[in-house]
Formats: structure tokens, sequence, C-alpha cells
């Protein structure tokens, strides 16, 4: 994989007048890429171009779904060659999460496949890329809980046009949809009632600020019962985070 000023340099050559076979000898780059690029100039993009460092969009509704899902169970680590591993961790009891978030990394980076690496009690969800960390300037060393956790201008914009999305991410890395129940009085007489709610967890307080804006956005009532725990228990709430999240299962 070469990068953007590898590119850019190769394509000067060529324009220069500079013959394949020499242009391949200085920078050390096969004669068939370089006819490659030659060839598709002014056609569509490469594979590996970066819609950030391009001043393109990423798909904006599998993005929201991503970010919400690095933000919760997702992270990046540094390859050799400055290559970079996303990494969405998905517990292996709700298969169906594994696959949307392969689907949503497709989504977003279509040509290079994905992994998924078995652990205990999960799986990994794993795709290489340089420039991961330009979708993603989150990145940094530590947990997360234990450093400054913003968006990007373009990154709000995105999860301002697809909350349910992101919130999909969020709740599917760490929330659950649960069914609790309390004894009420009613006419003199105990009864149980019993009645759903989502719980979202995270150390992170910028993650949980981001998690209730987006909630604010779709007019979700959430409260606070524990600094790092989000409940949405009200029916007309629940039902509203229904049409975006549901039950894992």
């Amino acid at each position: 994989m070469y990068d953007d000023e590898m590119r850019a340099t190769a394509r000067a050559a060529m324009a220069g007048g500079e013959s394949l076979n020499a242009i391949s000898k200085r920078l050390g780059i096969s004669r068939a890429t370089l006819r490659d690029w030659r060839d598709r100039e002014g056609s569509r993009p490469f594979p590996s171009d970066c819609p950030r460092c391009t001043n393109r969009q990423p798909p904006t509704s599998s993005y929201a779904h991503l970010l919400g899902l690095y933000l919760g169970d997702g992270c990046l680590s540094k390859h050799r060659k400055d290559v970079y591993a996303l990494r969405i961790a998905c517990d292996d009891a709700y298969p169906r999460l594994i696959d949307e978030a392969e689907a949503a990394i497709v989504a977003v980076h279509p040509s290079r496949p994905v992994h998924r690496v078995q652990a205990v009690g999960h799986t990994s969800v794993v795709s290489y890329w340089k420039h991961w960390p330009c979708l993603f300037p989150q990145h940094g060393p530590g947990p997360k809980h234990q450093r400054r956790i913003e968006l990007a201008v373009w990154q709000r914009q995105i999860v301002a046009q697809h909350p349910g999305l992101f919130l999909r991410g969020l709740f599917n890395s760490d929330g659950c949809r649960v069914a609790n129940w309390t004894v009420r009085t009613v006419g003199g007489v105990r009864k149980r009632y019993d009645y759903p709610r989502y719980m979202f967890s995270n150390e992170s307080a910028d993650i949980m600020a981001l998690c209730q804006w987006a909630l604010d956005l779709l007019k979700i009532r959430w409260r606070m019962p524990r600094r790092n725990a989000l409940s949405v228990a009200r029916r007309e709430a629940v039902t509203t985070l229904d049409e975006f999240i549901g039950p894992k299962s």
C-alpha cells in the first residue's frame, strides 16, 4: 500500500515524461502498479483513498453506526508500515451484532477484507487500513475514559443526521434492553408491574455526554441512576428507541 505522497510523486514523474522503468527503479514501485495509476488517472478513486484526505464524506449512515461501535467496544492499534487495525469486540452471544459490525466496516471501507478473530467469549471484527485514524481522530494512548473524547465538526454533523444509528452502535456495544419490574398499589391491592427499559453504561463522561446528546436529538427522555449508567424507561421513550435498536438477540 502506497501513501498519497508516493502516488503524487509517481504521477508527477509520469507527467514529466520519465519512463515507467526509471520511476520503478527510483521509487521501488512495480511497473504494473505505475501503469495502473497512469491508466486510471481521472477515473474512479483508488481503493485506498481516504474520504477525509480527499475531501469526501464517508457513507454517513454506516459511519454513524460504526462510530457508535468504535466509541463503545472499538479500538485502533498501530502495526507495521503505519497500518492501523480497527477492532470491534462483539459478544459471541449475539451473532447478529457481529454481522452488523462487519457490514458497517465494509460499507465505510469496501476495498479491503474484514476479518473475524475468535477470542474467549467474544469475536473481534478487524479491518486494516492506514487511514483509520483519519476517520476516528479520537484515537490516542490509553483507555478512552482516561482521555478527552470529542467529536470533530464533521463527525457531529453526521451524528446529527443519523442519531438513531449512532445510538444503535453505542447501545449494541455498551448497552442493553432489559425487562424490569416494580410493585404498585392499585385500589389497595399490591400488583407487580413489568416494563422494558434501556441501559447504557460507560466509564467515559465524554462518551456518556455524546449518548445523552444523541438521545436529546431524538427527544428521548433519559435519566442517570448513577454517574456511569444511563436509563431510558418511560414507555414512549422506549418505544422510540425500539425503532432504532431493539433487543440484541
